[in-house]
């Protein structure tokens, strides 16, 4: 990282605190920071989470049967019906 990379990461880290986006941590994983370049010229600061992602424990959550689904329906009178592709691009 370059110096003036260096003096605009701890002017960005110095601005998240105060606006408690971010916090200190103790954690003994990191992930590396670096800027990308934008076509406008400004910089990105992006995040590598790969090693993090590599130490994180797997949640697991089996679907559950279509039977057992139905059956918890017997009897309700009102349902709901989700369009989860564009939920799923506009969270």
């Amino acid at each position: 990282m370059t110096d003036a990379e260096s003096v605009t990461l701890k002017q960005w880290l110095e601005d998240e605190l105060k606006a408690g986006k971010i916090c200190p941590s103790n954690s003994p994983i990191l992930s590396p920071v670096m800027f990308v370049p934008k076509k406008d010229g400004s910089c990105c600061l992006v995040v590598d989470y790969w090693k993090l992602n590599n130490q994180s424990k797997k949640n697991v959550y089996p679907l559950p049967h279509p039977d057992d689904l139905m059956s918890k329906l017997c009897g309700a009178k009102i349902f709901s019906k989700l369009d989860l592709r564009w939920g799923y691009n506009n969270v």
